[in-house]
């Protein structure tokens, strides 16, 4: 009997994931870190850690949520931050 749990895509993936990424964004929070969010750590762990990853399944992945390295997710988000360009909107009122 196969017991992985297969997903039909990303974003069910994410959801399954979900309440591992708010507890870890509640402990970042109270580090004094305000502007990291789910989504970050996510995107931190998706591009630097699960995309060299082989076989990965749910457990290792929540795994890696709760041991993410936070200077270095701090980084990540820093970073990402300064290629976030605010727009004027000038549309009429």
């Amino acid at each position: 009997m196969n017991n992985d749990i297969k997903f039909k895509n990303l974003n069910d993936l994410y959801n399954r994931i979900l309440p591992a990424l708010r507890s870890k964004t509640k402990e970042i929070k109270k580090e004094g870190l305000k502007y990291i969010h789910e989504e970050d750590i996510w995107n931190f762990l998706k591009k630097y850690k699960w995309t060299s990853s082989r076989d990965l399944d749910l457990g290792s992945m929540v795994n890696d949520i709760f041991d993410v390295n936070i200077l270095e997710l701090d980084n990540f988000v820093r970073d990402e931050i300064k290629h976030y360009r605010r727009k004027i909107d000038k549309e009429e009122i």
